[in-house]
């Protein structure tokens, strides 16, 4: 079987390395091409002169396969990049051909709101220690928070606070405004929707939404927060990569 190609879109106020970097072995193994996608103010690429557009992002995702020269690829996002992802799997229905959607949302609620405009504001700002202090406890769940220690938990917040990316403040500016409401019905290629249970940022009753709106779409549920790249790799990457081998003997079958 040939093996297929993998887009990776990050969420907010983070990267391809910090969000997928400790699954990225699971999913190149076996040959698949594995290509990430910066958000602007992230990696190599600049911060955005103007605030971001959904649609950009999403042409700015085909357009980072295209310099890879990859031609049709299936795409994982997470968080904010779920976003990216649906909407270009319906501007580009002839690129994408299938979607991992790892604790996403359609539309914000008001609880991730107003969190990410109090993140907006902060990391603007440069109040990266405060960014912190509010996104660890939203980021992680009480089962892995609750047995440390304070020192620990202090660890934990200075290296957050020293990882907060450039673009983080037009990052949370975009998770306040966007919508793909009106795309899940449009989204023409098997998905699956990994909800979070412990998520206290993106609620799980986002996640199931948006796994009700999109045609023959599979939920299924990990029990960790916000962060399963920190809380349960293996077991992230197992649900992702096993959805991949399923999409990529299909084409096969159908090829």
């Amino acid at each position: 079987m040939t093996a297929h190609a993998l887009l990776l879109a990050h969420g907010s106020g983070g990267g391809i390395d910090s969000h997928f970097g400790p699954i990225r072995a699971a999913l190149t193994a076996g040959g698949r091409r594995v290509v990430g996608f910066d958000l602007p103010g992230t990696g190599s690429a600049p911060r955005a002169a103007a605030p971001l557009d959904l649609d950009a992002l999403a042409d700015g995702l085909v357009a980072e396969a295209d310099a890879a020269g990859v031609g049709r690829f299936a795409v994982a996002g997470y968080s904010l990049g779920t976003t990216v992802a649906v909407r270009a799997a319906t501007r580009h229905p002839e690129r994408v051909s299938g979607l991992v959607l790892t604790a996403p949302f359609a539309r914000a609620d008001h609880t991730l709101r107003q969190a990410s405009y109090l993140w907006r504001d902060l990391a603007e700002s440069g109040q990266h220690e405060l960014v912190a202090r509010l996104l660890v406890p939203f980021v992680f769940s009480p089962a892995m928070l609750d047995p440390m220690s304070p020192g620990v938990v202090e660890g934990v917040v200075r290296l957050t606070a020293e990882s907060v990316p450039a673009g983080t403040p037009d990052h949370a500016d975009l998770v306040t405004r966007a919508d793909v409401r009106a795309d899940l019905a449009r989204v023409g290629v098997p998905t699956l929707v990994i909800s979070t249970t412990e998520d206290r940022l993106v609620s799980p009753a986002l996640h199931r939404a948006v796994a009700a709106g999109i045609p023959g779409a599979r939920l299924t549920e990990l029990a960790t927060g916000h962060a399963p790249f920190a809380e349960n790799p293996a077991a992230w990457g197992k649900l992702t990569v096993e959805f991949l081998e399923e999409l990529e003997g299909l084409r096969e079958q159908e090829g």
